[in-house]
């Protein structure tokens, strides 16, 4: 496979340091490395957070008028950079390239006392990009120019294990394109298409995956209605095509909700009528019907087992990404059955910010 699943996600952010923070005592990812002036990098600031097999980069710009501010101008907090583990790092960046992907940077050797890892970029929907990360000559605690943290104090982990999917937020009309670039240039095939609508908006999904479902996208793009679609918000407050969202695994999600909503996380509620009859929807569920409807989790059913989620409340002053957490009882899907509940949850929420 040319892919070999998430490597990291690089998000711009107005101030690094605070973000770090935050996603320690509130999601309880761990310290894991900086990179800075102190370390030879002049234009920015990065710390490398973990937790599981999930790291997540926190990059703010330390002058004006780099890009980095730049795009945490237009967009507010924002994932810029999807990477994925290869084995090869010249290879990918060549098929994605001669396949239609548009050249960022081409394969650069990064190399410090800790050996050498490959690096290669392309860009793709809005201000996004993908890097290529070739690895198996690094022992280093990130990259070359990253240290460790010494004296980081340690976080109350929360049972997060690793990315599931990510949502991309597309224009009206554009999901197809995607989907078939996607196909074109990382040979990722296409499992699912969805039109789901409330009384008032709608959208459309489109899924596409790797044949060993670590790397997943979800492709979602409004549908006109009454208001204005709950992904229209999405594109006007992030200033065009994006993360939507980012959903993380867990093994005990009921545990693990436990533990973000006592840190301060808050989450999106579901209509009150939604735990009536649910295992006569879904069928039986171990967790039981009393504690996710405490925690407010939503559950799902496909042909390969069920599935519950619940869906955080955006981590940013923007309504613009925001954190899913799942967890699978063998499904493969995505909840469809609920994103009418999430739609119709984050719809009141739009309405109290008057972005209806």
């Amino acid at each position: 496979m040319l892919l070999q699943g998430f490597d990291y996600l690089e998000l711009y952010v107005g101030n690094a340091r605070q973000a770090a923070h935050y996603y320690r005592t509130a999601f309880g990812y761990q310290l894991l490395a900086y990179a800075g002036p102190e370390t030879g990098v002049r234009d920015r600031v990065s710390f490398v957070v973990a937790q599981g097999e999930i790291r997540l980069v926190l990059t703010s710009a330390t002058t004006p008028e780099s890009e980095i501010a730049e795009h945490f101008h237009l967009h507010d907090d924002g994932v810029k950079d999807i990477a994925f583990t290869v084995a090869d790092a010249a290879a990918a960046f060549e098929q994605t390239v001669s396949n239609g992907a548009k050249p960022v940077m081409e394969p650069t050797v990064l190399e410090d006392r800790n050996g050498q890892l490959v690096k290669a970029t392309v860009a793709v929907f809005g201000d996004t990009v993908h890097s290529f990360i070739q690895r198996r000559d690094y022992d280093g605690v990130f990259a070359p120019q990253y240290s460790p943290i010494p004296g980081a104090p340690a976080a109350k982990e929360t049972g997060l294990m690793r990315l599931d999917h990510l949502a991309i937020g597309v224009e009206p009309g554009m999901g197809d394109s995607w989907v078939e670039f996607y196909a074109r240039t990382l040979g990722l095939s296409k499992s699912q298409h969805e039109e789901i609508s409330s009384d008032y908006s709608g959208m459309k999904t489109h899924v596409v995956r790797d044949g060993s479902d670590r790397t997943i996208f979800v492709i979602v793009e409004p549908v006109a209605g009454k208001r204005k679609s709950p992904i229209e918000e999405y594109l006007s407050s992030y200033g065009g095509a994006g993360v939507h969202h980012i959903a993380v695994l867990s093994a005990d999600i009921i545990a693990t909700v436990g533990a973000l909503r006592a840190n301060g996380i808050e989450f999106a509620w579901p209509p009150e009528t939604y735990y009536e009859g649910l295992t006569e929807r879904v069928g039986p569920i171990e967790a039981g019907v009393d504690a996710l409807r405490e925690h407010s989790i939503l559950v799902d059913r496909d042909e390969w087992g069920y599935l519950m989620q619940i869906f955080a409340k955006p981590a940013q002053t923007r309504p613009t990404y925001f954190f899913e957490v799942i967890q699978r009882v063998k499904a493969r899907g995505f909840g469809n059955g609920n994103i009418k509940a999430l739609f119709e949850a984050i719809e009141r929420e739009q309405l109290r910010r008057g972005n209806a």
